[in-house]
């Protein structure tokens, strides 16, 4: 099974919004085939196995990161082609939490005599997949905020200068993680102050995440370097969504209060598009909503080893709490260095 999800690994860029799912079949105490699900509408894990195994595969044991498909999708069920192989036993990391799926994967392995059983690495196999666990059980994608600061916690001088606060391997590290995102999420102030791309530069994974501004008012010009995009806005003026779209942009406009996007309601919009993971990175206006709203599932913050002052703009934009019981509070995860600097990677206490 450890083979199986470094197997999984592979998939990590590329399989969106399908699970990353390796499997390995074994035979007399020998790997005789092997394979990972390596993008959409092409061929599932089991069935790379399945052609190396060859005719070999009658009467082995098949060790799969997630409960083989019992459902046609762009692809057919992969349990069905587990049984028509003639395997002996199926051990699975983890059931597939996608409602189709769901347990009837190892039911029909089961009723058709293989013996079949779901927990081996269970836990290893939920951290490959967290998006996609999100998506199918709570109908959102898993939202992982990346910030970069100084060590007290600064993101941009007061003039707005900012680049660079992070070192070369910090920036090379965060193009990972946008990598592995099916969509990338700012906010109309990052785009006014710094006209990002968000886009992936230096690794060849042969797609783009989604971009997607939050934009209240649209203000996001229509020559802004982040387009084409997806903006969420609360009130879509005629002439700036007319202007917008002409450059590419969709535009959709979704309900708030205080004239602001609703960004739950942005969540689950962009679940129904297939998003499983959601890369942010924004500003203190935007951070600090989601923060605010408990939309946060994984805060990625690189810290460097600086400091600028109190004059120097914060990493969040929320009202002053009256007592530390009200403050949101996250626990360590994963603390380690990234060439000069530090990345924390921390989860809601």
């Amino acid at each position: 099974m450890t083979r199986a999800l470094q197997l999984a690994a592979h998939g990590l860029y590329t399989t969106s919004p399908n699970p990353r799912v390796g499997c390995v079949i074994v035979k007399d105490g020998r790997i005789i085939g092997e394979g990972w699900h390596e993008r959409a509408g092409t061929p599932h894990a089991e069935i790379h196995a399945l052609q190396a195994a060859g005719e070999a595969a009658r009467g082995a044991t098949v060790y799969v990161t997630l409960e083989p498909c019992s459902h046609h999708g762009r692809t057919p069920p992969c349990a069905e082609a587990l049984i028509n192989a003639g395997v002996a036993h199926v051990v699975a990391a983890m059931s597939d939490p996608n409602p189709l799926v769901a347990g009837g994967g190892i039911s029909m392995l089961t009723l058709a005599g293989i013996q079949a059983e779901v927990g081996l690495m269970e836990a290893e196999a939920r951290a490959l997949n967290p998006g996609f666990i999100s998506r199918m059980t709570r109908q959102r994608p898993w939202v992982r905020l990346k910030t970069a600061s100084t060590l007290d916690g600064k993101t941009a001088l007061a003039n707005g200068a900012s680049q660079w606060i992070t070192g070369e391997a910090a920036r090379t590290d965060v193009q990972r993680l946008r990598a592995r995102a099916c969509a990338i999420l700012t906010g109309s102030g990052t785009v006014l102050a710094d006209n990002p791309r968000m886009n992936v530069r230096d690794l060849d994974i042969g797609r783009q995440p989604l971009r997607v501004v939050v934009d209240s008012t649209l203000r996001t010009p229509a020559d802004a370097a982040i387009l084409p995009a997806l903006i969420a806005c609360h009130h879509a003026d005629p002439a700036a969504r007319a202007a917008l779209e002409q450059a590419g942009a969709e535009v959709i406009a979704l309900p708030g209060t205080g004239g602001r996007v609703d960004l739950a309601a942005l969540l689950v919009l962009l679940a129904q598009r297939g998003v499983n993971e959601l890369h942010v990175e924004a500003g203190a206006a935007l951070n600090g909503a989601l923060i605010k709203a408990g939309l946060v599932d994984e805060w990625v913050a690189y810290m460097a080893p600086m400091a600028v002052g109190d004059a120097a703009r914060g990493l969040f934009a929320m009202p002053p709490l009256a007592t530390l019981a009200d403050a949101a509070r996250f626990k360590l995860a994963d603390v380690r260095q990234i060439g000069d600097d530090l990345r924390l990677t921390l989860l809601p206490a």
